[in-house]
């Protein structure tokens, strides 16, 4: 789901550069304000990086990956899942290689913002519902903030022409592959959050 450079239009990556900046610097603040732990923030961020490193290549030019947005969010609260994710990205992008420099912000916005906020509020939402079914809740968060932010890298390839395919191929190539893949994060992330304590509020 890492976006490399040229796949964007000058107008979406610099939106989305803007947009990441905004909620990164935020939730920066936020997380160290409400007594925010630079240890687990680093071991958070050092594990979503070994996750990410498995990649399945997946029709129309792109591939799917483990994220790991949702258990970020869900163990460290979602601005501190937001800084974990943003540094992490970080790291790929500058000394990796994975990512480019001007998708930054995109790939911020899809991995650091939409996987990390829309996880951590449809784990709160099952959890309330179910009372409590702490495995059901960190799968259908896993499962479904994936699915959400892939297909917000499908909308954002599919608007830039350079990328070669429109939106008609994009979303669904995206949305459904990483439904499947979801499956994958959403065990794994029912898993960890049934077994370890919950840090973020």
């Amino acid at each position: 789901m890492h976006i490399p450079d040229g796949f964007l239009s000058p107008l979406v990556a610099l939106s989305l550069y803007v947009i990441s900046l905004v909620v990164v610097g935020y939730s920066g603040r936020r997380y160290f304000k409400e007594g925010g732990d630079i240890y687990y923030l680093s071991v958070m961020a050092a594990g979503i990086f070994a996750a990410q490193m498995l990649n399945w290549p997946i029709p129309g030019g792109t591939s799917a990956h483990l994220v790991g947005g949702a258990l970020a969010s869900v163990l460290l609260g979602p601005f501190g899942g937001c800084l974990a994710m943003f540094m992490n990205l970080l790291v790929q992008c500058v000394l990796m290689g994975d990512g480019g420099i001007t998708a930054l912000g995109a790939n911020a916005f899809n991995m650091a913002i939409v996987d990390v906020f829309v996880g951590y509020i449809i784990y709160r939402l099952v959890m309330r519902m179910s009372g409590g079914k702490k495995f059901l809740a960190g799968f259908l968060a896993g499962w479904l903030a994936i699915a959400a932010a892939a297909v917000a890298c499908g909308v954002e390839i599919g608007l830039s022409p350079q990328f070669g395919y429109p939106l008609s191929v994009t979303v669904p190539v995206m949305g459904a592959w990483h439904l499947l893949l979801g499956l994958v994060e959403g065990l794994a992330t029912g898993f960890i959050v049934s077994r370890v304590e919950v840090i973020g509020k």
